[in-house]
């Protein structure tokens, strides 16, 4: 499950893991160690390594240093493509939200307002992270689609809640 920030990742891995009675692998939940410290490369391409090696799974996130990990493992990767306004307005909702109730995300993180707030800093803000990178992970994404390195994947955009409503309530629990 691949796409910006805000496209709702996390959300439609989960539910479909559940659908499937399968386990979610939250990309995020690997990398981010305590006080936001990233997993050293070499340890984090380990850690997906072992979590990949199950004989079924689902996964969410756009961590260039595994997908081949992932990718070389899986059958079919979903693209949530959704317009940016609504990955935006999705964004601000979920920090606003986590950070006035101090939600714990991995290892003990929780998102910071004044890190949401620093708008001219796309490395501190996630709302400015998924604002920047919109174009360039739609980009991303279709050129992987057309690479003959992942010809055995199958490729799902989903453009719309819609689409994603539509294709989850494809699967039966």
């Amino acid at each position: 499950m691949v796409g910006v920030s805000g496209a709702g990742k996390t959300t439609l891995a989960a539910a479909l893991a559940d659908r499937l009675g399968i386990t979610h692998i939250e990309l995020d939940a690997i990398y981010h160690q305590p006080d936001w410290t990233p997993l050293p490369a070499p340890e984090f391409r380990n850690a997906v390594t072992r979590v990949c090696a199950a004989p079924a799974w689902v996964a969410c996130g756009n961590y260039s240093e595994v997908q081949d990990l992932v990718w070389s493992r899986a059958d079919t990767v979903i693209v949530l493509d959704l317009p940016r306004r609504l990955t935006t307005l999705r964004v601000v909702r979920r920090t606003l939200r986590r950070t006035l109730r101090r939600v714990e995300l991995w290892n003990g993180n929780r998102e910071r307002l004044r890190n949401a707030l620093a708008l001219h800093d796309r490395e501190r803000s996630v709302i400015a992270w998924s604002w920047t990178t919109h174009a360039r992970t739609r980009e991303r994404y279709r050129t992987a689609a057309a690479d003959p390195r992942w010809s055995h994947l199958r490729f799902v955009v989903l453009s719309s809640p819609a689409e994603v409503q539509g294709w989850l309530g494809s699967f039966d629990r």
